[in-house]
């Protein structure tokens, strides 16, 4: 029989879809991809693959990996898809298939499957980042495939497929919205949240924060530090990557940051409505810009900022591993070797402000910036400056008159 690696989450979808591939003539191997989803048994997740009838399950944690490998960099060059979203989901797909493929390599497993639609990003990521790593990888989406939607077209079908097999599954017909979580972020998207008259921030049960209207009333500090641009500590003690962006989430989580609603572009074409949380991460953000305000050279930084939407695109897309993706990340470290530091913020009822902040590295100069008498800075010099600025527009000036 020809062997499949399933991407496994355990839920409704990818337990129908592991029925649905063995129908199929498959042998499948169920994959369980820890990225800090919600506090679940993992151990009952992979007995049910097993008793569902997975040749074989087994989990693989990659929460380090997703903090230090995909998401500080993408952190590094300050991406936000459309100015707003911080990259969550779209920044742990490529894992996912990085891990899957690994695990399809030792199996000598014929294809990699996923249960991503065919409207979704998630198919993008999942596939792209599958064929660069293995070009020759056979991909199985279900959701792509006619006689599979032909057999489950929505929720009920499947649901009755699953009592019909005896496999066990949490799930009703009839669904608010759907939820993706990882130690990163939790999206909220689908069901009554398509209606955009909904206000989704109070349709939403957040999982990581409560709102700020019931954050405390007193502001709560919070110092970290910063080397080469990657967050090293927080309150002065050092930690892993993962650790950081777990203490942000308690952190950031009880003072009611990070929450975002959006309407956006997907790369398929068509425009969706999300709400997101990531209380750890947009803390980091704001950490890493104010020590960049710091250390980093005012051209290279505009530089970085015209980049950083093309960066975000890239990765909200799925073409984490190509050759133009390698070329930014090389950019980035070296634009962010200056970038050390430590920074005081306070959060209050969704807000952040900087406190204080210092660096070794720093660019700032007192004497040269105070606006005090003295100084090492001679206002003098600023004449010839603006001369030299002020010539073309002098000519074009004289050459084509402005009405005023």
């Amino acid at each position: 029989m020809p062997s499949c690696v399933l991407a496994y989450s355990g839920g409704l979808d990818t337990s129908v879809i592991l029925g649905w591939l063995q129908d199929e003539g498959y042998d499948v191997h169920a994959v369980y991809v820890d990225l800090g989803q919600p506090c679940e048994d993992r151990e009952a997740i992979l007995n049910k693959a097993r008793q569902c009838g997975a040749r074989s399950a087994r989990l693989l944690d990659a929460r380090e990996e997703l903090c230090r490998d995909f998401a500080f960099p993408v952190l590094q060059w300050q991406a936000r898809y459309e100015g707003v979203y911080l990259l969550g989901t779209s920044i742990a797909r490529p894992l996912i298939s990085k891990v899957c493929l690994q695990v399809a390599r030792e199996l000598g497993a014929d294809a990699y499957a996923h249960g991503a639609t065919g409207k979704g990003n998630d198919q993008c990521r999942f596939q792209l980042a599958a064929e660069a790593l293995d070009p020759g990888v056979k991909i199985i989406a279900p959701w792509r495939i006619e006689r599979y939607r032909q057999k489950f077209p929505g929720r009920k079908e499947m649901i009755a497929y699953c009592e019909e097999r005896k496999i066990p599954v949490k799930a009703s017909i009839a669904k608010p919205y759907s939820s993706d979580e990882n130690c990163l972020h939790i999206s909220y998207e689908a069901g009554k949240l398509e209606d955009l008259t909904v206000n989704g921030v109070q349709l939403v049960d957040f999982g990581m924060t409560v709102s700020p209207e019931q954050a405390p009333d007193q502001a709560e500090t919070v110092t970290i530090g910063v080397k080469s641009g990657v967050p090293v500590s927080v309150h002065g003690e050092s930690r892993t990557a993962l650790e950081i962006v777990c203490e942000l989430n308690r952190i950031g989580g009880r003072n009611g940051i990070g929450r975002i609603d959006m309407v956006e572009n997907r790369f398929v074409g068509m425009k969706s409505r999300g709400v997101y949380e990531a209380p750890g991460m947009t803390i980091l953000y704001d950490a890493v810009r104010y020590v960049e305000q710091l250390t980093m050279d005012r051209d290279l930084m505009h530089l970085r900022d015209r980049l950083a939407p093309e960066v975000a695109e890239m990765v909200y897309y799925g073409f984490w591993y190509t050759a133009r993706f390698d070329a930014l990340l090389s950019f980035i470290r070296e634009a962010q070797k200056h970038t050390t530091g430590e920074v005081t913020l306070k959060l209050y009822k969704g807000n952040i402000s900087v406190d204080r902040r210092t660096s070794p590295n720093s660019l700032y100069d007192e004497g040269i910036a105070s606006m005090e008498g003295g100084g090492s800075y001679n206002q003098t010099d600023a004449e010839g400056f603006l001369r030299i600025q002020g010539l073309p527009i002098r000519v074009q000036g004289r050459v084509t008159p402005r009405k005023y």
